[in-house]
């Protein structure tokens, strides 16, 4: 959520809502997006939600469109998916264009959506965010840290896999569907994570950063039961510890420390000089492993909810 909403309605202002967007939309919005991350220091929209933006109807999905005199000056993401939590969007304005009111009115559409009861992420936290969402009556619910380590000279000790388990990279085609499984038993009590689906898996398969080599599986003889999935950010030159999961009944014996471990070394020896995670400040466990690996918070994700 990126906005800055003070001024009244734009008279011109119109708010088109859709399910799927057409290639010209798609890379409008692309443009507007990667305009406001240089202005902001971060994207406004999730990895999750910029792969949506492509590819056609997803069930749940749709995409609110504010132009103004056919410029397109703000744009939002609403996902009705989850079967519990109310329905999550994300949303941001044109720098040039904030100030104007397009934020409140975004706000105001998406609260009507989705039948005001709704979450909505402020990535970086920002001052004209949390004021938005004053605005609207959202309270603070979640805030996801992203941490930071340098890789040169990592000194990590070395990985201790229990007994009778190995580890190899993830070979697509022969392993989508055991990860899946796998990754949505690890996370069956976070949504956004646990819900994923093949077509969500090929999303990320297709992109350019996708890497299998960086994708560690590890097996208890035939069955997988964890895996490090690394991503590269080619432009910032930082290395990610994209996603940790291990099955509920491979949990405590270490085996989530020594794919991280893993996972960083790999990282580490194609000359990375940073590693970055995002973890909820609220998994005190996971926060405590990652401080010990020497993590440390570089900002904060906000997400902010109806009290309905």
């Amino acid at each position: 959520m990126t906005s800055d909403d003070t001024a009244p309605h734009a008279r011109t202002r119109s708010i088109d809502t859709c399910a799927a967007l057409t290639p010209e939309q798609t890379e409008a919005v692309l443009g507007l997006l990667a305009e406001a991350a240089r202005y902001d220091g971060q994207q406004a929209v999730s990895e999750q939600g910029r792969l949506q933006l492509r590819g056609g109807e997803r069930e749940g999905v749709s995409h609110l469109l504010v132009t103004v005199d056919g410029e397109l000056v703000g744009y939002a993401q609403l996902e009705v998916t989850d079967p519990v939590e109310p329905p999550a969007a994300e949303l941001v304005v044109r720098p040039a264009r904030r100030g104007e009111g397009h934020g409140r009115a975004l706000g105001t559409a998406l609260l009507a959506a989705s039948g005001k009861r709704l979450r909505v992420w402020a990535h970086g936290g920002h001052s004209a965010a949390r004021h938005l969402a004053q605005v609207l009556g959202l309270t603070l619910f979640r805030e996801l840290r992203q941490m930071r380590r340098p890789l040169a000279g990592l000194d990590l000790p070395e990985p201790v896999l229990p007994q009778g388990v190995t580890v190899r990279a993830f070979v697509p085609g022969q392993d989508d569907a055991d990860w899946l499984a796998v990754n949505a038993a690890a996370f069956a009590h976070h949504p956004e994570q646990g819900s994923l689906t093949q077509r969500d898996l090929d999303d990320r398969k297709a992109e350019p950063w996708f890497d299998p080599a960086g994708f560690f599986l590890a097996f208890r003889g035939e069955r997988l039961i964890g895996f490090h999935w690394t991503k590269v950010h080619v432009q910032e030159q930082l290395g990610e510890v994209y996603v940790v999961g291990i099955s509920p009944d491979a949990q405590g014996g270490g085996l989530g420390k020594a794919l991280t471990t893993i996972g960083l070394r790999h990282l580490a020896a194609q000359g990375l000089p940073t590693a970055m995670l995002y973890v909820d400040a609220d998994n005190k466990a996971a926060v405590s492993v990652y401080e010990r690996l020497g993590f440390t918070t570089h900002e904060t994700d906000l997400m902010y909810r109806t009290e309905t």
